[in-house]
């Protein structure tokens, strides 16, 4: 019968064109009793005698039976709780880590919606800590699993681009760390490949003389001892894992028993994402400010998820992401952050709102688990190093007057607020106090790496090319006895030479010698021949001191 349309959930009422004027006529059935409205206001009775009810009643039961055979739509909120609760079974994770893990699973399955896709950063200290067990569990549960373990960088190149797998890449150390020279097209591959979009390209064909281009876009899971590299770790929601506990009892994961349960789990995962994949490309969920625009940018497909699945979801999946990315200490991207936190936390500490820089030093040299106390070879971070670090961040030193009237060289408050509402979270307790790994140095272990490494280059860094800067000294050419005026700015490179010339750091005698010296300059002014005559002397005991 032409026309025939059946609205739901109500499969007892019908659709269908009037057989007297052709409008819109609807037909309910009661039974065996059947009751017409033709919406033009045909009169029922005409309506009703160009109507089959015998093919109508047909017609009825055969929409019925196929209405029954259909599934229900997938409970979202039952099969995250569903896939949390299977995850903790066989591996021991917090609740906020099995909510995590359950998002990015259901995530796979709907990558079609995702502009973003975060790596799953599954992390722990040392061996043996469910990171190998729980992909394991992820290869039953994600969409196109591929493991890593064996195949070439070419074929993993080329299974991206035709079938954008779930990449499940176990001992990612072994890629990151400091020994994988020759992994560096995978390394680009991973660092890409978080947007849609994404692309390398390599040269390709028997004479590696065309141009390819690989899309690298597709769902990473990346499991290793340490931390990530930071441009990786950035990216990435973060599972940290530990050794199970005498006390915590896990079952054990018996494949043949797991999974036929697990690929029940699936399909019900892949019939919520080809039910939700329009809703989830049009969903603009509520992102949470305690994110950095970065860890929203990927945290908004497996919001997504959470807001369309309803019940508690939407605000547990906000507490978990909060909890494991934003709540967790942050481990920032470089050494001047990490500085800019301490001189924070002295200003706080100290309740001041001007110090002078050997104040604030020494706060700094005190800090147990800071780099300042043995910043380079051994040696403290000098004022000179602490001027330069700051410099990047438009903060220079002054002239600060304390409350004793004295007016030494330091920093204001209110010099530094700016960089530190650019470049800190509002709680200065969200600052980590690890060395942080450095750009591109790969999975760096839990213990405080030696200074010469988390610093490295930091003797370039504070005089690049060695040079002199001899602003706070009187000028040892001066034409004419001229004097020149005398800086109180605090140096790390003072004009001592060595044997040859060639000029070094002063020792911490000479640091002395140097602020005793200047105290002398700032409180009785000096002619430029007692100037002269004293830096021979002062060149002559030098010698002195290089022979012996």
């Amino acid at each position: 019968m032409d026309g025939l349309t059946y609205p739901e959930p109500d499969g007892d009422r019908i659709f269908l064109p009037c057989p007297a004027c052709g409008q819109t006529a609807r037909v309910d059935l009661h039974g065996e009793r059947i009751a017409v409205r033709c919406f033009a206001a045909c009169d029922p009775e005409d309506t009703l005698a160009g109507i089959d009810c015998d093919r109508l009643r047909a017609e009825l039961r055969s929409h019925k039976e196929k209405r029954a055979e259909r599934p229900k739509p997938e409970d979202g909120a039952g099969l995250l709780d569903d896939l949390a609760a299977f995850v903790r079974r066989f591996v021991v994770i917090s609740d906020a880590q099995a909510a995590a893990v359950a998002l990015w699973i259901v995530h796979t399955h709907a990558l079609e919606a995702a502009e973003e896709t975060p790596y799953l950063a599954i992390t722990s200290a040392e061996k043996r800590s469910g990171k190998t067990r729980l992909l394991e569990i992820l290869t039953r549960l994600v969409a196109r699993p591929l493991a890593t373990s064996n195949i070439s960088d070419a074929a993993l190149f080329r299974s991206i681009a035709n079938d954008r797998p779930t990449l499940l890449f176990d001992e990612i150390d072994a890629i990151f760390g400091p020994k994988a020279r020759d992994r560096e097209d995978l390394r680009g591959m991973i660092n890409a490949g978080h947007r849609r979009g994404a692309e390398v390209r390599r040269c390709g064909g028997a004479n590696r003389d065309r141009l390819e281009v690989f899309p690298v876009f597709c769902p990473k899971a990346l499991a290793g001892i340490g931390t990530l590299p930071e441009t990786v770790a950035d990216r990435a929601l973060p599972i940290r894992l530990e050794r199970r506990a005498p006390s915590e009892a896990v079952e054990r994961f018996r494949r043949r028993d797991v999974e036929p349960e697990a690929a029940a789990l699936r399909e019900r995962v892949e019939r919520f994402a080809a039910e939700s994949i329009a809703a989830l490309g049009a969903a603009r969920p509520e992102l949470p400010a305690d994110l950095d625009d970065r860890a929203q940018d990927w945290a908004e497909p497996l919001l997504a998820i959470a807001d369309l699945a309803g019940g508690e979801w939407a605000q547990r999946a906000r507490r978990a992401i909060v909890e494991l990315r934003g709540g967790e200490p942050a481990e920032d991207d470089s050494i001047g952050v990490r500085l800019l936190a301490d001189v924070r936390g002295a200003f706080e500490t100290l309740a001041a709102d001007r110090l002078s820089t050997a104040d604030l030093l020494d706060h700094l040299h005190g800090l147990d688990e800071a780099p300042w106390a043995e910043w380079h070879k051994g040696k403290p971070l000098s004022a000179r190093g602490l001027s330069d670090r700051l410099k990047p961040y438009r903060v220079r030193s002054r002239t600060v007057r304390l409350d004793d009237g004295s007016t030494p060289k330091g920093y204001k408050r209110e010099q530094l607020e700016d960089a530190w509402r650019r470049y800190l979270p509002a709680n200065p307790a969200s600052i980590r106090h690890n060395a942080t790994t450095r750009m591109g140095s790969g999975i760096a272990a839990e213990t405080d790496p030696p200074q010469d490494r988390v610093v490295a280059d930091s003797e370039e860094a504070e005089n690049p090319r060695r040079e002199r800067d001899v602003a706070d000294v009187a000028d040892r050419g001066a034409v004419d006895g001229a004097e020149r005026p005398i800086s109180t700015a605090d140096e790390n490179v003072l004009p001592f030479a060595g044997r040859h010339g060639a000029e070094r750091p002063a020792t911490a005698e000479e640091e002395a010698e140097i602020d005793r010296l200047r105290e002398k300059f700032r409180s009785h002014p000096v002619s430029a021949s007692e100037r002269s005559s004293g830096q021979k002397s002062s060149e002559s005991e030098r010698r002195r001191e290089h022979s012996a």
